[in-house]
C-alpha cells in the first residue's frame, strides 16, 4: 500500500503534474486541492501521510494553511512547492513547519527525492 498523499495547488496542471510523478513511483494520491482552505479541510477528512502544498493561492496562501494544518496535526509532514525561490518565503515556510521545499517546474528526480526523505 503506497503513502497517500495530498496535493495542494491552484494550477490543475500542476496538480497533474505532481499526480503524475507520485503516482508512477507507487504513491496513492489522496486527493487534490485548489486552495489553503480546501487543502486544511481535505486534511482533516483524508488524514493523508504528506501534503505537497503550493505557496501562492486564492482564498489561503500555502503559509497560513501550513500553520493551521500544524494545529490540527502537529506530526503533519507537509512539503512545499513554489514557483518562486524567494529565500524569505522558503524560510518562513519552513518557520511555519513545513519540511521540504520543491521549486516549480518541479523536476521528478527533485520531488521523489524530498518525498522520499520526508517520509522517512
Amino acid at each position: 500500500m503506497g503513502k497517500k498523499i495530498l496535493i495542494v495547488d491552484d494550477a490543475a496542471f500542476m496538480r497533474m503534474m505532481l499526480k503524475n510523478i507520485l503516482a508512477q513511483n507507487g504513491y496513492e494520491i489522496a486527493g487534490e486541492a485548489s486552495n489553503g482552505l480546501e487543502a486544511i479541510n481535505l486534511y482533516k477528512e483524508l488524514k493523508p501521510d504528506l501534503v505537497t502544498m503550493d505557496i501562492t493561492m486564492p482564498e489561503m496562501d500555502g503559509i497560513t494553511a501550513v500553520r493551521e494544518i500544524k494545529k490540527i496535526d502537529p506530526e503533519a509532514k507537509i512539503i512545499m512547492c513554489s514557483a518562486m525561490g524567494q529565500q524569505a518565503m522558503v524560510i518562513e515556510s519552513i518557520q511555519a513547519g513545513a519540511k521540504d521545499f520543491v521549486v516549480k517546474p518541479f523536476q521528478p528526480d527533485r520531488v521523489l527525492e524530498a518525498v522520499k526523505k520526508v517520509l522517512g
